[in-house]
This record gives structure tokens, C-alpha cells and sequence, in this order.
């Protein structure tokens, strides 16, 4: 790649999560010449289905940049914009599409995504929450040259990040993102000075990150306190790790194992203790402190709190 030091890249900017916005406005205020947004479209969301649009599109508006919202990309209308634009790079973080190698061959730079694992682990939609469910200790960042293939592409730059003991999904989400739009700022400055390292990822060592299904969220009680209070971490707050309890939805926000895992006693998902922290539910393999929980169409609120509002016995059940 050849020396652009000093010059202006046009930058197509490509997000759609959360996840994205702070990347988009530390380029925004960085100076980073941004020509255009694209994101994905709005979608009924909430009880009452309303047209929701991305929290990429809102904070775009409030910056004050163009924003495209093609159904796609890579192909059709959206294509024809993109290289309407000729931007000199792409960026892309939590966008939500595979760009097609048409759209990746637009940009005379190429295009870089950021991605919340240290690839070539938990390449894939989830990175955040699959690292969560396995207990890792250690999660990051890697900006990548984009490929063909989902989250394959040559690395550009890593950032490590440790995961706290008792770190949940929004935690560890937003400290990913933060820690992502400086790795993004970074790259996009040694892109411009022609200094941008390309080293392979060891494809032997892949892992993956599938899109989290809805039956995943439900609790199995049969599995151990530590693989629950895992569950519990990487769903929380959102959308939340769910039982039922006499029939109605019942999300569980936050949960620790008790320390003598082994001493549980009781079936699975039967309750064994009330206390002023919360309820002790047994599992497979040890029993789990109950903290925090939501119920359906209800605020989340700390156990002891709910325990207030509805009757939860010892040796009642949660769970079918």
C-alpha cells in the first residue's frame, strides 16, 4: 500500500448496533472525513411496533452527516450509491451485512471492520455473549482487513481487554465498544500514513459465535450454578436470561454461584432459601443466589424486592 500521509480519506462509515456509535463519533471528532452513513433500515419494534430507526442513524442526525439506509449494500440500489461516492475506505462496525466483494472492491483502500473478540476466536454475530456463556477471562478487540469470508480477514491491529468476575453483557458491550472506536481511530490514522500491518490469522485456530437463539435464553436448572450465573452474565441486561415462576415469565438479571457449589441439595430450580439479598435456587451442580429479576411488562428490580410483591416458598419451583 502506498504512502497516503497528509491527504483526506473519504471514509464510508457502516454500522447499525450500539455497538457502532461510539467508533462513528470518535471518527466524527477526530476530524475523519466522513462522506456518508449507511445503515440498515428502521423495523417495528416495542409493544406497539413502531418504526424504530438504528442507534447508528440517531447519532449520524446529531452529528450532522448523510445517512443512506438501502436494504442492502452489496448489491442493487444500495451498490450503485456506494460507488456513486467512491469513498477511499470503508469502515464497518456492527453493521449487520456481509458486504459482497463488489461492494468491498469499491474503495481504493479497501475496507476495515472492527470485531469484539480477539480473532480468530468467536468469529461470528455474538461475540460478547459467547465468550460470557464459556467463563473466558479475556475478550478485545480486532480491527481486520474485511474478506469474503465473515470475520476471516487479515489483522490490522488488537486491543486485549480482561473480563471482571462478575461482569455481565452491558458491561463488557460498552467497554468493547470504547476500547473499539480507539482501535478504529487508530487504524484508519495508519491507513492513511501507509502504515497499516496486514498479518494472517492462523485459520486452524478458529472459533465461532452463532447469533444467539431465542431458546438459549431459558434457564436449564439441571446445568451447574457456574454455567448458569454464565447464562445469566451473558444475557443481562438484555434480553435476559429467562424461568417462569407459577406460569409467568421471569427474567433473571443477576445470579452468583454459592461458594460450596457442591452443597445444593433439592431438585433443579427448586428454592431453598429467601434471604435479604435475594433466593437460593438449586441447579445440577451447586445452588445459585438470585439478586436480580424482571418480570414480565414489569421494571427490573433486586430479588429481595420482588420477593416483597410475590409469594416464593421454599421448596417451590422455577421452571417447567
Amino acid at each position: 500500500m502506498g504512502s497516503t500521509s497528509g491527504t483526506t480519506l473519504q471514509i464510508a462509515f457502516m454500522g447499525t448496533a450500539e455497538f457502532a456509535v461510539p467508533t462513528l463519533r470518535e471518527l466524527a471528532e477526530g476530524g475523519e472525513e466522513i462522506a456518508a452513513v449507511f445503515t440498515r433500515p428502521d423495523r417495528p419494534a416495542g409493544r406497539g411496533r413502531r418504526l424504530r430507526p438504528p442507534p447508528v442513524k440517531r447519532a449520524a442526525e446529531e452529528i450532522g452527516l448523510p445517512v443512506h439506509q438501502p436494504e442492502r449494500v452489496g448489491v442493487g440500489e444500495g451498490l450503485g450509491l456506494l460507488r456513486s461516492m467512491g469513498p477511499d475506505l470503508i469502515v464497518v462496525v456492527a453493521f449487520g451485512e456481509i458486504l459482497s466483494e463488489e461492494a468491498l472492491s469499491v474503495p481504493g483502500l479497501g475496507g476495515i471492520n472492527t470485531h469484539a473478540s480477539l480473532l480468530p476466536h468467536y468469529r461470528g454475530a455474538a461475540p460478547i455473549q459467547r465468550a460470557l456463556m464459556a467463563g473466558e477471562r479475556l475478550s478485545g478487540v480486532t480491527v481486520q482487513w474485511m474478506s469474503a469470508e465473515m470475520d476471516a480477514g487479515d489483522i490490522l491491529l488488537q486491543r486485549e481487554l480482561a473480563i471482571g468476575e462478575e461482569e455481565d453483557f452491558g458491561s463488557l458491550h460498552d467497554r468493547l465498544a470504547a476500547v473499539g472506536a480507539e482501535a478504529t481511530a487508530e487504524s484508519v490514522a495508519l491507513i492513511r500514513r501507509g502504515k497499516a500491518p496486514r498479518d494472517r490469522q492462523d485459520h486452524s485456530q478458529a472459533s465461532y459465535a452463532p447469533p444467539i437463539r431465542r431458546e438459549e435464553l431459558v434457564i436449564d436448572w439441571g446445568r451447574s450454578a457456574q454455567e448458569v450465573a454464565r447464562l445469566v452474565c451473558a444475557f443481562s441486561p438484555r434480553p435476559g436470561a429467562r424461568t417462569t415462576h407459577e406460569g409467568d415469565l421471569l427474567k433473571v438479571l443477576a445470579a452468583r454461584p454459592g461458594k460450596n457449589a457442591a452443597a445444593a441439595g433439592g431438585i433443579p430450580g427448586q428454592i431453598m432459601e429467601l434471604t435479604s439479598d435475594g433466593f437460593w435456587v438449586a441447579t445440577g451442580d451447586g445452588r445459585l443466589l438470585v439478586t436480580r429479576v424482571q418480570s414480565a411488562g414489569r421494571r427490573a428490580m433486586s430479588a429481595a424486592e420482588y420477593l416483597k410483591g410475590h409469594r416464593l416458598p421454599v421448596g417451590g419451583r422455577l421452571g417447567s
